[in-house]
C-alpha cells in the first residue's frame, strides 16, 4: 500500500535526522597534524574565487588526501553557500561536517542538526555577554559540538571560562582581513601560561596554504588546522592535504 510506502520512508528520514553525530573532538585528536577541509566558492576579501567547482568532487579529493573532517560555508550572501550545500554534501561522506557560518541565535544550532551537522562554528567576537556560554550549552543539548573561534586574548579567556574544548584560533583579523600565523603561536602560549592546553583541541584557520606553515604550528602546539581557499583554487587538493598533514 502506497500509505505504508511512504511511512516506511519517513520512518527512515527521521532516523537520519536523529542520527548521533560524528565527533569532531576526536577526529582530531590523532598522532600528527589534522587537516580541516573546507568547502567555500568565495569570500568578502577574495570575491568569488571558485562559484562553479564540482563540490563532490571536492570532497571526494580531500578524502583521498586524508583530511579528518569537512567545514562547509553556509552562508549565501557573503561566502556563496548555503544550508542546501551541507545537505547535499551530508549523505555522501562519513566525515564530521562543520557547520561554518554566522551563528547567533539557538534556532541556527536548531537549524544546523536538522540539516545533518555535527559541529558549528561559534565566533566569540560575535556572541557577547553570556551568548557564548549559552549557546555552547544549546549546541551540547542538541548533541552537536562547538568550535569555538577566537582571535585575540579576551576573546580565548572567553572561550576557556564557557569551556570550550575545541578552540579555533582565526589568524585573520574580520575587522581588517589581514593574517599573521603567529596569532595562533600567541594565543596557544597563552593557553599554556593559564594551564589550560590539556584536554582541548586547538585548530588553527586562515592564512595556511603550505607544509611550511602546518611545521610551524605544530611546532606551536596546534593540532589541527583549517583549510579553504588554498585547496578550493588547486586543481590537485588530494596532494595539498597529503602535504598539509605532512605525509610522505
Amino acid at each position: 500500500m502506497i500509505l505504508d510506502r511512504i511511512v516506511a520512508r519517513k520512518a527512515e528520514e527521521v532516523a537520519a535526522l536523529t542520527a548521533p553525530r560524528k565527533s569532531l573532538f576526536e577526529a582530531l585528536t590523532v598522532s600528527g597534524m589534522s587537516v580541516i577541509g573546507e568547502i567555500k566558492r568565495g569570500s568578502p576579501s577574495k570575491g568569488a574565487f571558485a562559484p562553479d567547482a564540482d563540490l563532490p568532487a571536492k570532497v571526494e579529493a580531500y578524502e583521498r588526501g586524508g583530511v579528518a573532517a569537512l567545514s562547509i560555508l553556509t552562508d549565501r550572501d557573503f561566502f556563496l553557500g548555503g544550508e542546501d550545500v551541507l545537505c547535499s554534501l551530508r549523505s555522501g561522506t562519513e566525515l564530521p561536517i562543520l557547520r561554518k557560518d554566522f551563528l547567533i541565535h539557538p534556532v541556527q544550532l536548531e537549524q544546523s542538526r536538522l540539516i545533518g551537522a555535527d559541529a558549528v562554528l561559534l565566533i566569540a567576537a560575535i556572541l557577547p555577554g553570556d551568548g557564548l556560554k549559552n549557546m555552547i550549552s544549546h549546541t551540547a543539548k542538541l548533541g552537536m559540538e562547538p568550535l569555538v573561534e577566537v582571535h585575540d586574548e579576551k576573546e580565548l579567556h572567553r572561550a576557556l571560562e564557557a569551556d570550550a574544548k575545541i578552540v579555533g584560533i582565526n589568524n585573520r583579523d574580520l575587522r581588517d582581513f589581514s593574517v599573521d600565523l603567529s596569532v595562533s603561536e600567541r594565543l596557544i602560549g597563552e593557553m599554556t601560561r593559564l594551564g589550560a592546553r590539556d584536554g582541548r583541541v586547538v585548530v588553527a584557520e586562515s592564512g595556511i596554504g603550505s607544509g611550511e606553515d602546518t611545521k610551524r604550528l605544530k611546532a606551536a602546539g596546534v593540532d589541527a588546522v583549517l583549510v579553504g581557499e588554498a585547496l578550493m583554487r588547486s586543481d590537485d587538493p588530494a596532494s595539498i592535504v597529503a602535504e598539509l598533514r605532512g605525509a610522505p
